[in-house]
């Protein structure tokens, strides 16, 4: 039985800078999704970063993937709020603030050969720029 890893690493896109920021925080597990919970909700700049910019990247333990974050909506979703909170509550001790959805996205399957555009071959014996 594997033990889950205590944190995640999650890496959003400064809304200002343009940079990738990179934040450790608690997380739980829900169904297909992970959840965090922001302590100081909005005014948290890991959330301001995800609202202005859903792409996420994330890593928990070995595992890392790409995500699409999402603020959840308390009034609506009442239930998910709670389960989230208590889960959250049962690993950590902790679970009062806002909470956030990562759905983790399959990649695309890469381009092949035959499957990029014509512009995009190389041709046969074409020199490679230098590096």
């Amino acid at each position: 039985m594997s033990v889950e890893p205590k944190y995640l690493y999650l890496t959003t896109i400064g809304r200002r800078s343009g940079r990738s920021r990179r934040i450790e925080i608690w997380f739980t597990r829900h169904e297909r999704a992970y959840y965090l919970v922001a302590e100081h909700g909005r005014r948290a700049r890991w959330v301001q970063n995800l609202i202005v910019d859903p792409a996420v990247r994330a890593r928990v333990g070995a595992r890392s993937f790409r995500a699409r974050a999402r603020v959840v909506d308390r009034a609506a979703e009442r239930e998910l709020v709670r389960s989230v909170r208590r889960r959250s509550e049962a690993k950590y001790g902790w679970g009062d603030g806002l909470v956030v959805e990562l759905r983790p996205v399959r990649r695309a399957a890469p381009l092949t050969p035959s499957s990029r555009p014509r512009s995009a071959r190389r041709r046969r014996g074409a020199r490679r720029p230098p590096r």
